[in-house]
């Protein structure tokens, strides 16, 4: 009896001793291995997901900022020429500009609108007056040489704002600021005083102009100069050539920024009847052309911050087709490396108010 006993307890430790052996080494081996490729997988899984998502937030990123880049320039050119013009016709064809004695034209050919090529991106100057009232403009009373002038009627300037001196008909302009304002009397027309220490009159022109009897005088209240263009680093900056300072980074990784004329047939037109670029017949904007002139189409192509990998052959093909802006190719598009990034193009038309005839 007792020996019967001894054997059963002896199998039954045996039997809980094999239950509870667990791995052996080759077991544990594989389950390592297998570890090991499951979390390689996952890496590589990852690392692709991550590349993807910079490469897609690039792409959207840069789309993204274009749009809001034109916008913003739509909005500045809708604004050119504002107190340059009475009545839709231009009222200077040179302008003297000052600030402080620094000249910044000196009876030098004018237009508040300017397109230059340069290289595969176009430089666009636009001018404007600051106040909404610009271009509401009196006759002088009396002749003026630009140190006073004496109204006809009522002119709603204040000390500190500039005005435009400007002659009966297109020619010699000169801008002013005014550090005195009479107000008429039922014997004296009201006067403006232009004294040294105003931001536009301290400078000495090549040319001083002089405005007799029906000259005209307009409101600016300030003068805006700004300058868009593609510097050596392929960023669009902002330049303020009237108000110091340096450039302004508004968009990177730009390959082309175009501007192009919209015009009229004629200059009594009202129609838009082609678009054209700053070359030729419209390579500097005149008196002899600005009244054809109706709206602008601005257009920037961008390209994606990051560069994706080639393709099993070699050969990168995230852009099969070199793009275009206005129908044409930038030149920087040789060699192959262009093909591997992704590149959005953005357009805007701007109707220009303050030309339309």
């Amino acid at each position: 009896m007792r020996a019967d006993f001894a054997r059963a307890a002896r199998r039954g430790l045996s039997a809980s001793s094999n239950e509870q052996r667990g791995l052996s080494l080759v077991e544990l081996l594989i389950s390592i291995v297998i570890s090991l490729l499951v979390g390689l997988a996952a890496a590589g899984s990852a690392m692709m997901f991550t590349a993807s998502q910079r490469q897609g937030v690039g792409a959207g990123g840069a789309s993204i900022n274009s749009i809001t880049v034109m916008n913003g320039i739509k909005a500045d050119a809708s604004l050119v020429g504002l107190g340059f013009f009475d009545n839709s016709t231009v009222l200077c064809s040179t302008l003297n500009l000052s600030v402080g004695t620094t000249k910044v034209t000196d009876g030098t050919a004018f237009t508040p609108l300017q397109v230059a090529s340069v290289g595969n991106s176009d430089q666009l100057d636009l001018v404007y007056a600051t106040q909404v009232e610009a271009g509401s403009a009196v006759l002088l009373d009396a002749s003026s040489d630009g140190t006073t002038a004496d109204l006809r009627s009522l002119l709603p300037v204040t000390v500190g704002q500039a005005v435009l001196l400007s002659p009966e008909n297109t020619g010699a302009c000169t801008v002013r600021t005014v550090t005195a304002n009479t107000a008429s009397t039922v014997t004296d027309p009201q006067r403006l005083t232009f004294a040294a220490g105003g931001r536009h009159n301290d400078a000495a022109f090549t040319t001083p102009q002089t405005y007799p009897t029906r000259a005209k005088v307009s409101m600016l209240g300030g003068v805006r100069w700004n300058r868009y263009r593609v510097d050596g680093s392929e960023q669009l900056v902002l330049d303020r050539p009237i108000d110091g300072g340096g450039s302004v980074v508004l968009l990177r990784n730009v390959v082309a920024f175009r501007v192009q004329y919209g015009v009229a047939a004629t200059a009594t037109a009202t129609t838009l009847d082609s678009w054209v670029d700053a070359s030729g017949t419209f390579a500097s904007v005149t008196a002899a052309n600005i009244d054809r002139i109706r709206a602008l189409r601005i257009g920037v192509l961008v390209r994606s911050p990051q560069r994706e990998k080639t393709e099993s052959d070699g050969v990168c093909r995230a852009t099969t087709a070199a793009p275009a802006l206005f129908g044409t190719v930038p030149s920087s598009f040789t060699g192959s490396d262009w093909q591997c990034y992704r590149y959005r193009t953005s357009t805007v038309v701007i109707p220009l108010r303050n030309y339309v005839i």
